[in-house]
């Protein structure tokens, strides 16, 4: 991975919700970083490695930052995934294909990534070491949706059953899911993570994560996501927005909107054998 030199999903069980496109942030400061789509090849850890570190430094003082990126091939397992019977032979056979694979840190289940899926992380402080993963929940759900307010305004939030990583905060339009969120905790600081399907088929992104989890359960019928056709669907299919470059553009003046002193103008710099050596722990630690 190119970076810059510089738990699962929780919520209230319910109805499907309409998500408000003006709910306020209680934050006002907070700096956006964009990094440029990934090579095909490159490391998908290195992302979520990048953000471990930043996630310390924010924990540390450094402004909250709102990080989006995307990869080109990748396939993302969660912790539960991996304790499948056959989910390191899975997985393997991913990797054999040319697509980059790897165990995520924070919560929700397997998530495969091509350049239309849009990923966006908050890093925030938590000094009083107290969350409320409901409110940070619902505020990025609720960010989401009001950057698809130039194509529509249907955003729903609730679990979309038969959806691949699933959970209370799963962001749909007309019962089809196209985000789900998940979170990661450190001691000081912690991660609210979302996956955003802007092009493509959410069909075939279903189908992948189906076979995956066939081969990985090995005959068990229970411990992973039911994953059914007709349960996934991309925004360009949903609401018609023509790429994830114009999706990427509304949530980051989305972002500008919310944070009034969000900054965009420095590059963001953690040391590059910080993040090598946290991949390496991750690596082994998770996969």
């Amino acid at each position: 991975m190119s970076v810059p030199l510089n738990s699962d999903n929780t919520g209230q069980p319910g109805a499907e919700q309409a998500l408000p496109s003006n709910s306020s942030s209680r934050l006002h400061r907070i700096q956006i970083w964009e990094t440029p789509l990934l090579r095909y090849g490159s490391s998908v850890l290195e992302a979520f490695a990048w953000e471990e570190v930043m996630c310390r430094r924010v924990g540390e003082g450094h402004l909250p930052v709102a990080h989006i990126w995307r990869h080109p091939d990748a396939f993302v397992a969660g912790l539960r995934d991996r304790r499948l019977p056959k989910a390191v032979e899975a997985m393997e056979g991913i990797r054999t294909q040319g697509t980059a694979v790897c165990v995520r840190p924070s919560g929700g289940a397997a998530v495969p990534l091509h350049p239309g899926v849009v990923n966006i992380s908050l890093i925030l402080p938590n000094p009083a070491r107290a969350i409320n993963i409901h409110d940070d929940f619902r505020e990025m759900a609720a960010l989401i949706a009001e950057s698809l307010t130039p194509w529509s305004n249907q955003a729903r939030t609730g679990e979309i059953e038969g959806a691949f990583c699933p959970g209370d905060y799963d962001v749909s339009v007309g019962g089809l899911k196209f985000c789900g969120i998940a979170q990661r905790r450190q001691a000081k600081a912690y991660i609210i993570t979302a996956f955003i399907i802007v092009e493509g088929q959410g069909d075939k992104l279903a189908a992948d994560v189906r076979k995956f989890y066939q081969h990985a359960a090995d005959g068990l019928q229970e411990g992973y996501p039911d994953v059914r056709p007709g349960t996934m669907a991309s925004l360009q299919e949903l609401a018609g927005v023509p790429s994830a470059a114009a999706y990427t553009a509304s949530l980051v003046r989305t972002l500008r909107n919310r944070y009034p002193m969000a900054e965009t103008e420095h590059v963001l710099s953690v040391d590059r054998e910080a993040v090598r050596q946290t991949a390496e722990q991750m690596k082994l630690r998770y996969d």
